[in-house]
């Protein structure tokens, strides 16, 4: 119960634009690596695994640090509880122009067509999740806050793929 309590709280602060956000020049290949190493026993445990593909490369980024964890770790955790045995999800990156996008793809059952729309929605849940339906749309929260933006993409049968949009907001050279 505190845990939903929280996650409500969090939904509506973020959703409100009054989240305090605690942002510095943040290293997303070591965040976004550090949380995918996080899953690795986890996947091992389910004869899936973890691939991670983050270039050393990207531009630093102007963001809450702990918040992005936060987000990274409920894509991956989602996309660990769809993946088979034998099974990958894998964190990507890539810097773009005036952004970087980092992506969290799984070749599970992916979602159906129906569900994808909605899939950001409070509450937004299939039929076999377990979970209360707010991490997705918390986590859109948490990306809008920090001026960005989420998407997902899925198939049934071929998997899904959350990308996350940031702006690269620190100036050149940081």
């Amino acid at each position: 119960l505190s845990r939903l309590i929280e996650d409500l709280r969090t939904l509506g602060l973020a959703e409100a634009g009054t989240l305090a956000l605690h942002r510095e020049p943040t290293d997303l290949s070591i965040v976004a690596g550090e949380v995918g190493r996080s899953f690795e026993r986890l996947a091992s445990t389910a004869g899936a695994h973890v691939e991670i593909d983050l270039p050393d490369d990207l531009p630093l980024l102007d963001v809450d640090p702990i918040r992005l964890r936060e987000v990274l770790a409920n894509l991956v955790a989602n996309a660990m509880r769809y993946v088979d045995s034998g099974g990958t999800v894998r964190i990507a990156a890539r810097a773009g122009e005036d952004s970087v996008l980092v992506e969290v793809a799984d070749d599970g059952p992916g979602i159906p067509a129906e569900l994808l729309p909605t899939v950001f929605d409070r509450f937004a849940k299939s039929s076999e999740s377990r979970g209360t339906g707010l991490g997705l749309a918390i986590a859109r929260a948490l990306v809008e806050a920090h001026g960005g933006r989420i998407t997902a993409e899925s198939g049934t049968g071929v998997g899904t793929t959350m990308t996350i949009e940031l702006p690269n907001s620190l100036p050149v050279g940081r």
